[in-house]
C-alpha cells in the first residue's frame, strides 16, 4: 500500500484522486493539492475536453491504453477519482540511476 493519500493499489490497478485546473498552458503534473495529485490541463472544461486531455495524459504516463482509464468520480468537478487497470510503468517508482 502506498503511502500517499491520492494513491490506492488495488490488486494490480491504481486509484489517484486528481484535482484538476483545465485551461493551463500545458498539461502537467504540479505536486499535490490537499489529499489529491493536482495535474493541469491543456483544455477547457467544456464537452469533456479536460476529461479526455486527462483520460489521455494517464494513458500515456502509465503506458496503458484509454480503455484501462476510468473516471469513477467527479465527471463534473475539479477532483476527480480515476482507476488505472493493469499500468505498464509507474512514475511513482523510483528509477535506476542510468548516469553511472
Amino acid at each position: 500500500m502506498s503511502a500517499c493519500a491520492w494513491l490506492r493499489e488495488l490488486d494490480g490497478d491504481l486509484r489517484l484522486t486528481i484535482y484538476v485546473q483545465p485551461s493551463a498552458k500545458k498539461t502537467e503534473v504540479c505536486g499535490v493539492y490537499r489529499d489529491a495529485l493536482k495535474i493541469k490541463l491543456a483544455a477547457p472544461p467544456v464537452d469533456g475536453k479536460a476529461n479526455e486531455t486527462l483520460r489521455r495524459f494517464l494513458a500515456e504516463t502509465f503506458a496503458v491504453p484509454m480503455r484501462n482509464i476510468m473516471l469513477e468520480r467527479g465527471q463534473n468537478a475539479r477532483q476527480k477519482t480515476i482507476l488505472i487497470h493493469a499500468p505498464a510503468q509507474r512514475p511513482d517508482w523510483a528509477r535506476p540511476d542510468s548516469s553511472a
